[in-house]
């Protein structure tokens, strides 16, 4: 059961459109109940106040905390409390979570249809236009280019925090600047690998490998155990402390396999020794594409005109870990940065997923290259687009009923309703009534408490 303390918070304008505190939801019900609210957009939901402007209270200081990922960026909008002692002999101030957001990226499919353009184009050039002078010879670059793939998480988590800043108070930014982050030096003379080792030491390296690995054992596939750094390769005979020669393991399987060849200690199992070997050399292509955004996204929050505050991804851990918060990408923003304790953070999280605005595209394409069919040159049919959220009431016929989802529309009128759990087909445009335009986003909420809290480690 969904704690009920911690439902959803509501962002609340004013009846110029400025930002207010957020409130609860039974206030924002008994604000519309009474006359004194309307809705001002349905998923996150927004209300605006009519006979209130911001002059007339106190804002209170909301911060924005990211962070971000290669597939999800999770983002939490939170309230500050009084500073405290944060269990690293520093003071740091609290937080109320207010919101919870994970925000699913797209970069995998813009990838995939830009190959697929390429290669329809490489095909057509081939066969129409040999004299066509090479592409390398006209392409140039601008300083500081990102693939769209990339440029396109920049993109989208920039978009969410103009969104929370237009309706809630937002004064500062925190974000994640990278997974593995040098420890600041306390003491100048601190040198070579000894500014690793203060309190953080081992969490970049131990939370990365338990990323890679799936928080299970590679020998045996057991979770929900204390499990060890283990050298695939056992330095007794040579091995490094390259992160490619590294797993985990459980401690009987750390024991038994002691200083013995990998292939010698899984000689009965060799699916597993593949697996293992292959997994252990696998492209960093997240990582990566970490890497290559982080200085991207820095440098748009800044241009907000906002404070912004950098943290490490070590320190994002041992507050989670310190706090017993299980672990998803919401909540690991809930711990970016300097936190002492945390506050609500049961609140059911908005997933929110990258779907884009159609395509340009107005036909479809068979494995050749060659068109196929041909699709309606407009994209509105009596006031409906494909994404919109509606709400349809049919009176009767085998669809009867009311029917409440994202609707894909036909020029003939006839639209399907993508709702919960099925899909339903042939519903008239004249049972529709809209109550959300499609923005590029598709919605969903995920009770918190129904995640599993993993333990430290």
């Amino acid at each position: 059961m969904l704690n009920r303390r911690y439902r959803v918070a509501v962002c609340v304008l004013d009846r110029q459109g400025r930002p207010l505190m957020p409130c609860s939801e039974k206030r924002a019900r008994l604000l519309l109940a009474r006359g004194r609210a309307r809705v001002h957009r349905v998923v996150p939901f927004v209300i605006r106040i009519v006979d209130r402007r911001q002059a007339d209270g106190h804002l209170q200081s909301l911060r924005v905390k990211l962070d971000p990922g290669s597939k999800v960026t999770g983002i939490a909008l939170v309230r500050e409390l009084p500073v405290a002692d944060d269990g690293n002999g520093d003071s740091a101030p609290g937080a109320v979570v207010l919101s919870l957001i994970e925000l699913v990226h797209r970069g995998r499919s813009i990838s995939e249809a830009l190959t697929a353009r390429r290669m329809f184009r490489r095909r057509r050039r081939g066969a129409n236009l040999r004299y066509r002078a090479a592409r390398f010879q006209n392409r140039s670059r601008a300083p500081g280019w990102l693939p769209p793939s990339l440029k396109h998480r920049v993109d989208t988590t920039l978009t969410w925090v103009a969104r929370l800043r237009r309706w809630a108070p937002v004064t500062v930014l925190s974000c994640e600047l990278v997974r593995f982050d040098p420890q600041a030096l306390e003491q100048p003379e601190i040198a070579g690998v000894e500014y690793q080792q203060g309190t953080l030491f081992g969490y970049e390296l131990r939370e990365y490998l338990l990323e890679k690995w799936g928080r299970r054992c590679a020998y045996c596939d057991r979770r929900d155990l204390p499990l060890q750094i283990e050298h695939i390769q056992a330095r007794a005979t040579g091995g490094t402390d390259r992160v490619s020669n590294l797993t985990l393991a459980c401690g009987p399987c750390n024991q038994a396999k002691g200083a013995q060849p990998i292939d010698r200690f899984l000689a009965r199992q060799p699916a597993r020794l593949v697996k293992i070997l292959a997994h252990a050399k696998r492209p960093l292509k997240d990582a990566a594409a970490v890497n290559a955004t982080r200085w991207a996204l820095v440098s748009a929050l800044k241009s907000t005109g906002l404070p912004v505050q950098l943290a490490s991804g070590g320190r994002t851990k041992f507050n989670r870990m310190r706090l017993f918060i299980p672990k998803t990408h919401a909540l690991d923003a809930v711990c970016v940065g300097r936190l002492s304790h945390a506050h609500a953070w049961h609140r059911p999280t908005l997933t929110i997923t990258c779907t884009g605005r159609g395509s340009y595209q107005r036909t479809r394409l068979d494995r050749y290259g060659f068109p196929r069919g041909y699709l309606m040159r407009g994209k509105t049919v009596h006031g409906f687009r494909t994404g919109d959220a509606v709400r349809a009431t049919v009176p009767t016929g085998k669809n009867a009923g009311e029917h409440a989802g994202r609707v894909a529309v036909r020029a003939s009128g006839s639209f399907n309703i993508q709702a919960k759990p099925s899909l339903v087909q042939g519903i008239s445009h004249r049972h529709c009534r809209l109550m959300q335009r499609a923005d590029g986003y598709g919605y969903q909420f995920q009770p918190t408490d129904s995640i599993t809290q993993d333990g430290p480690g």
